[in-house]
């Protein structure tokens, strides 16, 4: 197909922002999903100046409602689903003896429950229609652990176990399913803002201002994956700024 209906969710800023822009600007047609509706509905005017095209629909993902809400905007709005971006993401960085808990909770939410809630939102339409890809995002820091980055690093394995099984499971089925992961080292987003440890936070502020890259090369990436053979998968790619050691 020359055109494909893609919902990217966390796509109110970041990587998801760039992502949306990118595809459209390609001739695909977008679905937005995150919570700040301002930022979604400033994104989906930005592509349409372009002449793209673009809808959105508000999307917490950590509730499932909401984000089955968002595959039957894309549904009700285009017909199909073609790809999945489950990018919504959160990094309260902190040590394990600091028992920030609370920060725990929302990460295991956020970045591991809420791709599998896009999973169980779009797999049987993806099923149905015999061909379908989903993205989810990663991190490097889903294979390599630091201090301070004990629960992030779990959360963001999780991803890359949850989309190696999905593989497995929709080659075995032969749905035409792809999966592909992308890990990200410093990139410059929002990311940082979610870390509620104030020596953390300052630390890393440091280390990105210093070498965090472009969401734009991440879009790149993703879309090189996205638009590769409809026979070959790209499942997995690790991205860094060249400078970055770790």
């Amino acid at each position: 197909m020359s055109k494909k209906v893609i919902v990217i969710t966390g796509a109110s800023s970041g990587i998801g922002e760039a992502t949306a822009k990118l595809l459209a600007s390609q001739g695909n047609q977008i679905v937005l999903g995150a919570r700040r509706e301002s930022r979604l509905k400033e994104i989906a005017e930005d592509i349409k100046a372009l002449g793209g095209e673009a809808v959105y629909q508000v999307t917490d993902v950590v509730n499932l409602d909401s984000v089955k809400e968002l595959a039957k905007k894309a549904m009700d709005t285009f017909g199909r689903i073609d790809v999945w971006m489950n990018n919504a993401g959160l990094m309260p960085q902190s040590l394990l003896s600091d028992g920030k808990v609370e920060d725990w909770d929302r990460m295991i939410d956020v970045n591991q429950k809420g791709v599998l809630y896009g999973i169980n939102a779009s797999l049987d339409i993806m099923r149905n229609q015999k061909s379908g890809h989903y993205v989810n995002t990663s991190s490097v820091a889903g294979h390599i652990v630091g201090p301070g980055s004990s629960v992030y690093s779990a959360t963001k394995h999780a991803v890359l176990a949850i989309s190696e099984g999905l593989r497995q499971e929709e080659a075995q089925a032969g749905s035409n399913i792809r999966v592909t992961v992308i890990s990200p080292g410093a990139i410059a987003t929002e990311l940082t803002n979610s870390i509620t440890d104030e020596a953390v936070r300052k630390g890393t502020e440091q280390f990105y201002n210093e070498f965090a890259i472009s969401p734009d090369r991440v879009a790149e990436s993703i879309a090189f994956a996205v638009n590769a053979p409809a026979d070959a998968a790209i499942n997995e790619i690790i991205i860094r700024p060249s400078r970055q050691v770790m």
